[in-house]
């Protein structure tokens, strides 16, 4: 019972549509690779063609629903993980429901009567991949669903708490909820960079709940990109991590860690001052799929399962 909710997330539910396309349709759609945007109009007719020219994949996730669900896998403790975030009453949100509950997350979305379900375009060429997310349900997330009694006991349960930095785009109110009250109760509260645009874009909202993070995750360019914004000029991954990790805190209870990876090369940790340098174990190229679900996924696996086993 001492495990039962002890992770909660929260964040934009997507279904992604996954496939191996080509150059020419990147092209199209001004796609660059490695890169995790927002969908304009010029994208929203890419998704049925995904679907109707190549071999697609429908998966239930979203950067937080995805890292919770590997989360409640590596945990084996059926309900040890929570998740909220808004899906629409429609088949793609019976879909997503079915699959994370199937995965033993327990899931209370928000159903939105109009907007659809928020889907993801997954395009992969030659093992990389880029991410276009149409948000639609996912963007209409309210924080007064939170503060239902039925919710908010999720987060009073939770020990630790994790929410992708796209969430900001949608509901920064409802993340400063779950900040302010982890604070208060010296528990953990983890966020990730998540994509450079973040940084750029919502970086008055970020800069709002940068002094609640116990945890920072990233990869070596929204990092970059982060040190940009704030006028550090400096593009020194190590160095960068340091100077996060050393940004003022509302609660001294937990220190702040700075985790930032490289692709293949070694995981950058900053904390107490110092920076560890991780090694990548490389995966032989015959046995590489594709990068999603690679990086920040892979940063909460290894970093931060161990500590919640071992502390709790």
């Amino acid at each position: 019972m001492a495990y039962e909710g002890i992770l909660l997330g929260m964040g934009n539910p997507l279904l992604d549509i996954s496939a191996v396309v080509d150059d020419a349709f990147l092209d199209k759609y001004d796609i660059k690779l490695n890169n995790a945007i927002l969908a304009e109009e010029k994208h929203l007719s890419m998704y049925d063609e995904m679907s109707s020219k190549y071999e697609v994949e429908f998966i239930a996730g979203g950067a937080t629903q995805n890292s919770i669900k590997v989360a409640q896998w590596m945990l084996q403790i059926p309900g040890a993980t929570s998740y909220m975030g808004c899906i629409g009453k429609d088949k793609y949100g019976e879909e997503m429901k079915k699959d994370s509950t199937a995965a033993g997350v327990n899931v209370h979305y928000y159903e939105d009567e109009a907007a659809p379900t928020g889907t993801c375009a997954v395009c992969v060429v030659g093992g990389e991949r880029s991410l276009i997310a149409n948000l639609s349900a996912a963007n209409c997330y309210k924080s007064e669903h939170l503060k239902r009694p039925e919710n908010w006991a999720l987060v009073e349960k939770a020990k630790y708490y994790y929410i992708a930095g796209f969430f900001l785009t949608v509901s920064p109110e409802s993340i400063l909820l779950v900040a302010e009250h982890a604070a208060a109760n010296n528990k953990v509260f983890m966020m990730n960079l998540s994509a450079p645009f973040i940084c750029e874009f919502f970086k008055d909202a970020q800069e709002k709940v940068l002094p609640y993070m116990d945890y920072v995750f990233g990869n070596e360019t929204e990092a970059r990109t982060f040190s940009r914004v704030h006028g550090w000029e400096t593009d020194n991954v190590e160095e960068i991590a340091l100077k996060i990790s050393k940004l003022p805190k509302a609660s001294g209870a937990h220190k702040r860690i700075t985790v930032i990876t490289q692709g293949a090369d070694p995981v950058v940790v900053g904390e107490d001052g110092k920076v560890k340098l991780f090694p990548v174990i490389l995966l032989p190229k015959e046995k590489l799929v594709d990068t999603n679900g690679a990086g920040t996924l892979c940063q909460f696996q290894q970093l931060n399962l161990y500590h919640w086993k071992m502390s709790i």
